[in-house]
């Protein structure tokens, strides 16, 4: 299936969304990001599948930022602008609130509006070539799709502050070092690393997968007491399934698990 602006593949329990728009380095402007809240809805309602993978078209860019004509377009008028980031910000939301895993595979330039749509994966895999970075106070404006609030989560505030105050550029290999990315791999063996881990996840089960990204992403404002009353909350939900007496069961009998997701 294709927009104008993605492409959208559902195979193996895996739907793959590319942004589509390479030369403009697939740039992040309002009909994309329309395409990819209705993409992000259409992931959620299948229950084919099962993990959703993220990537850019072409081999310079996953997402080389936001469509800087839009922003031109609200300065001077704060409630225009806020209205734009409120926008981003609800569309990332659907997608970090899927309740299936999400995988950004970073080819190229995550930056601004990029980096941030990866931040608001459940993982990140990406290319030794790929560059990441928040440079939008080189615009004289900040973060506006939530990027300051989930790379302070995923690495630190200290982190969060030196992208955001630079406006630097990180390389894959730093972006590991400090947690953003999970696993970083050769320009060629990107798609192959990240179907591996895919591969991995798929494996599991799917409401255990569920019941474990809600805990984390539910516990992420909790002391550490309220997140450990909600993660036995889920960990008797999960005693409930199906899932998790086949689980068991294979496992005692030395043989691989057929989980349906109930």
């Amino acid at each position: 299936m294709s927009d104008s602006n993605l492409l959208y593949t559902v195979d193996g329990g895996v739907a793959r969304i590319t942004i589509n728009r390479p030369d403009k380095l697939n740039a992040l402007n309002h009909a994309t990001l329309t395409e990819l809240g209705q993409a992000f809805d259409r992931a959620h309602a299948d229950a084919a599948v099962r993990v959703v993978v993220l990537t850019g078209a072409g081999e310079k860019a996953f997402v080389a930022g936001a469509d800087i004509n839009e922003l031109l377009e609200a300065a001077g008028d704060a409630q225009q602008a806020a209205r734009l980031a409120a926008f981003g910000q609800g569309v990332f939301r659907k997608l970090e609130q899927l309740g299936k895993p999400s995988i950004a595979m970073i080819n190229g330039f995550a930056l601004g509006g990029g980096c941030e749509l990866a931040l608001a994966c459940t993982l990140r895999t990406a290319s030794t070539t790929a560059k990441l970075g928040l440079p939008e106070t080189s615009l004289g404006i900040i973060p506006g799709y939530g990027g300051s609030q989930r790379l302070a989560r995923i690495a630190g505030p200290g982190v969060a502050r030196e992208w955001i105050l630079t406006g630097d550029m990180f390389s894959a290999e730093e972006c590991h070092r400090v947690g953003v990315v999970n696993r970083i791999f050769a320009p060629e063996a990107l798609e192959e690393g990240t179907a591996k881990l895919l591969k991995s996840i798929l494996a599991k089960g799917p409401v255990a997968l569920r019941f474990g990204l809600e805990a984390v992403l539910r516990g992420w404002d909790m002391d550490q007491a309220a997140g450990e009353t909600l993660e036995t909350e889920y960990f008797g939900k999960a005693s409930l399934t199906a899932d998790m007496r086949e689980g068991m069961s294979a496992f005692l009998e030395k043989r691989r698990a057929n989980f349906t997701g109930s």
